[in-house]
């Protein structure tokens, strides 16, 4: 037998290779609980008195992050801690989702709000997509679906009175964004793409990441031993995404490589800082359509209703 070499008494079953650690159940949960506790305060996400609103999916990532932050919210009695789901309206698969959501909501006893494209936008997601595609657009459906999620989620957030939003973007998610902000072009997107913005902008509910430093595949693992019920199949849609590339790479070069992921995070964290203080400061307008704050006269939201 294997022993662990955290606690040195207990079998090992996960090898992770990147530390040379070999873990068991109990020290692999509390190792990934240890690392969301460390980056929330490393990057000072929340304060005593926050009302946090965790963005859920149903998936993996956003439904281990509401369960380790409703354990960790039990030590901070002032803070409040709800979910808020965006029900896109993809057939087949959204309903799913925020089923398994509200199951969750349920056995954890979290405050829990929806919001549907259709009630904010007046079309689903299937019926935008399937517009869009008529008129010829070159774009991915992630491209569209992206834009609406946002204000979605920041729509819900403020209606709460919610101070933060927690999302679910683990440190795969950030270092794919990072190489896309650099294929694409754009580095000083890189400063402004963190675990937390500091930038507070009205109307905008400041977003914070606590899973940014846990590898994906260990967020699953985590998710499947403590038992979590999240959806599995993957959006329709999310194949047409470059992403995909970016993330099939990414998982080459750390499976030939094991730590180049954190490698190429820790980089990153450090061209953030370098940016930071050169990144030209944006100034918001309020849309002339809807009022919502955006860079130019016509937000991104708007636009995408107009040429549908």
């Amino acid at each position: 037998m294997v022993k662990c070499t955290a606690c040195g008494a207990r079998e090992a079953f996960y090898a992770r290779l990147y530390s040379g650690e070999k873990l068991c159940v109990k020290c692999f949960t509390e190792s990934i609980e240890d690392k969301v506790k460390a980056a929330i305060s490393r990057h000072k996400m929340f304060e005593f008195n926050d009302r946090i609103a965790v963005a859920v999916s149903g998936g993996k990532d956003s439904l281990s992050l509401l369960h380790i932050l409703v354990k960790i919210e039990r030590d901070f009695p002032k803070a409040s801690l709800c979910a808020i789901t965006v029900d896109e309206g993809i057939e087949g698969y959204r309903d799913e989702a925020v089923e398994i959501a509200l199951e969750n909501y349920r056995e954890l006893g979290v405050e829990h709000y929806v919001i549907s494209f259709k009630e904010l936008y007046g079309y689903t997601f299937d019926e935008i997509v399937k517009r869009v595609r008529g008129m010829g657009s070159k774009l991915t459906p992630c491209s569209y679906c992206g834009v609406l999620r946002r204000r979605a989620l920041n729509a819900i957030a403020r209606k709460i009175n919610a101070t933060k939003i927690a999302t679910a973007h683990n440190l795969d998610d950030e270092i794919q964004t990072f190489i896309l902000n650099i294929i694409h072009g754009d580095p000083f997107r890189i400063s402004r793409s963190g675990p937390a913005f500091d930038d507070v902008k009205p109307g905008l509910v400041p977003r914070v990441k606590p899973l940014c430093e846990v590898l994906e595949k260990e967020v699953t693992l985590y998710a499947y031993v403590k038992g979590i019920r999240f959806q599995e199949n993957p959006c329709p849609y999310a194949g047409e995404a470059l992403r995909n590339d970016v993330r099939s790479m990414l998982n080459r070069l750390e499976e030939k490589h094991p730590g180049m992921k954190y490698m190429i995070y820790r980089s990153a964290e450090r061209i953030r800082e370098v940016f930071r203080d050169k990144t030209p400061k944006i100034n918001l307008n309020q849309c002339k359509i809807c009022g919502e704050p955006t860079i130019g006269e016509i937000c991104q939201v708007c636009q995408i209703l107009q040429n549908i």
